[in-house]
Parts: C-alpha cells; sequence; structure tokens
C-alpha cells in the first residue's frame, strides 16, 4: 500500500474512532466516573474490592457513554442550529443516526451486562433507570417541556456516587444518598449558568431553558438561591460525621467562591461571568469530591504512618 494512502487509512479509521467517542461525551463521562470513584472509595476505605473498581467503572461508564450517544440521536437538529453542538457527528455527517443507535445499543448492553454479571444487582437496577431516565425521560420529555428540565432531570445525572457506593458495598445508605443530593442541587446553577450564555440558541431551536421562558433576571435569582441551598446540602456530610474539618474548611471556601459569583451574575448581568461562572461550577464539583476522599483518607494514612 502507499504510504499517501496509509496515511488516509489511518487518518480515517482515527476519526471515526474519534466520532463514536465524542458520542460518548467523555469530558462529562469523566467528571461522573470520578464522582462514582470517590463513592467506591468512601464505601471501603481500607481495601477497595478489585472487581468494583475495574468492573464497576467499566459498566458505568459504558452506560453513561450509551445515554450520551442517544442523546447526540435525539438532538441532532437541535445539535445542527446551535453553535456549541454544530460539529458534533451527526449535524457533521460523519455518522447516521442508525449508527449511533447502534453504538448506543451494543455499549449499553455491554455495560449492563458487566454490572449484572462482575459487579451486582442493585448497581445494574440503578444504572438501568438513570440510563433512562436521562436519555429518555429528560432528553426525550423534559428538556423540551418545561423549564424546570434541569431540576426534574437532574437525579438521572446525579448518581455516580450512589452507583460507586453501591458497586462496593451492594447497599443504598444515607451517606451516597447526601452525595447525591450534592450534585442534584450542583445541577441547576451548574445548566442556568450555561443557558444564560447560550440563551439566544436555546431561543432558536425552542427549547424552554429558564432564561427564555422566564427571563435573565429571573434565572440569575434562581441560580442564586439554588446555591445558597447547595451551601447548605454541602454541609451535610461534616454534620452527620461523616467528614470533619478538612472537609468544612475547603466546602467553604468553595461554596464562597460559587456564592461570589452568583451574586455578581445579579450586580453585573454578564454573559462573560454567567459562563466563568459555569465553568467554575465543574471545578468546584471536582474540588467537592476530591475534598470528600482527601478528609477520609489523610487521617488513615496518618495512623498507619504514626503506628
Amino acid at each position: 500500500m502507499p504510504a499517501s494512502k496509509a496515511i488516509a487509512f489511518s487518518d480515517s479509521w482515527f476519526g471515526r474512532i474519534n466520532d463514536y467517542l465524542t458520542l460518548c461525551k467523555p469530558k462529562v463521562v469523566l467528571l461522573m466516573i470520578f464522582t462514582a470513584w470517590v463513592g467506591m472509595f468512601l464505601a471501603s476505605p481500607d481495601a477497595l474490592p478489585l472487581n468494583a473498581l475495574v468492573f464497576g467503572t467499566l459498566g458505568i461508564a459504558l452506560a453513561a457513554g450509551s445515554a450520551a450517544a442517544l442523546n447526540h440521536v435525539v438532538d441532532r437538529q437541535i445539535d445542527a442550529h446551535m453553535y456549541r453542538t454544530r460539529n458534533r457527528p451527526i449535524p457533521c455527517g460523519t455518522l447516521t443516526p442508525a449508527q449511533c443507535l447502534m453504538f448506543s445499543g451494543v455499549i449499553g448492553v455491554l455495560g449492563m451486562g458487566i454490572l449484572v454479571v462482575y459487579v451486582n444487582m442493585l448497581t445494574a437496577v440503578l444504572t438501568f433507570f438513570s440510563l433512562i431516565g436521562y436519555a429518555v425521560i429528560y432528553t426525550l420529555y423534559l428538556k423540551r417541556a418545561t423549564p424546570q428540565n434541569i431540576v426534574i432531570g437532574g437525579v438521572a445525572g446525579a448518581t455516580p456516587p450512589l452507583l460507586g457506593w453501591t458497586a462496593v458495598t451492594g447497599q443504598v445508605e444515607a451517606y451516597p444518598l447526601i452525595l447525591l443530593l450534592i450534585i442534584f442541587t450542583w445541577t441547576p446553577p451548574h445548566f442556568w449558568a450555561l443557558a444564560l450564555y447560550r440563551k439566544d440558541e436555546y431561543a432558536k431551536v425552542d427549547i424552554p431553558m429558564l432564561p427564555v421562558t422566564h427571563g435573565d433576571d429571573f434565572t440569575r435569582l434562581q441560580i442564586l438561591l439554588y446555591t445558597l441551598l447547595l451551601t447548605v446540602v454541602t454541609l451535610l456530610p461534616f454534620l452527620i460525621g461523616e467528614n470533619g474539618y478538612l472537609y468544612l474548611a475547603g466546602i467553604v471556601i468553595l461554596d464562597a467562591v460559587f456564592l461570589y459569583k452568583a451574586v455578581q451574575l445579579i450586580r453585573t448581568r454578564s454573559r462573560t461571568l454567567a459562563i466563568n461562572t459555569f465553568v467554575y461550577s465543574i471545578t468546584y464539583l471536582f474540588g467537592l469530591f476530591a475534598l470528600l476522599l482527601l478528609d477520609r483518607y489523610i487521617p488513615l494514612l496518618f495512623d498507619r504512618l504514626m503506628s
């Protein structure tokens, strides 16, 4: 094979792999997997079962990727008219809806099979309901039906730490439910900040995001109110005795910055600040779950060093 043809063949396959990877929304899935890992490590601080870590991660990631790929299919007409999404594989024509559906089905079935066989049935069932909640209930119905789409549909995206916990323990307990509640409360200010920045695009494709239906000022107020609620909810791990003063100190700082940005959104009405708040909210969630983990493991490490 001539060198030029070999390079073209290689580029073609690389591009196709990249297209399928894009369908899975890897950045979103990575954040979900990180929070699931935190759930796993918090559930078993002494010795994390290898099957839960490896197969739990793989199964949850494949299921999340399947839901994301189905989202691409359902939203393909919307994606073609939005600047943020117009370069996705289906609008670009590099993949067909049928190819994406087949891909979604294959990795979804594979992920669920891994969870059933190698992890436990509870995690598989919860993961399945999360997939249906996001890909069907939220994407097909809620997203187009109500400005509360993010609030109602937020449960589906909030389950990863609970899934990580059940992958290890096989039980639903209060602590992972609090972690789920944290992500659930975080979701509205996170997405509404983006919606403020992309308001015109959502209006163009007739998606009833809160800024489109109720205006920017009302949305900014809701971001502030939900951020205040988030500040209260994030204190719960400390208040119930599951996490200590390292977590408390860190989360107070993270919450203070988030609240400051929410107040500034109301005072300045800046679209640039809206997208900056959206970006910070991602850093915030990563930092929060890192704090949960560090707060639990640093004392254990110190005790072992001192013993």
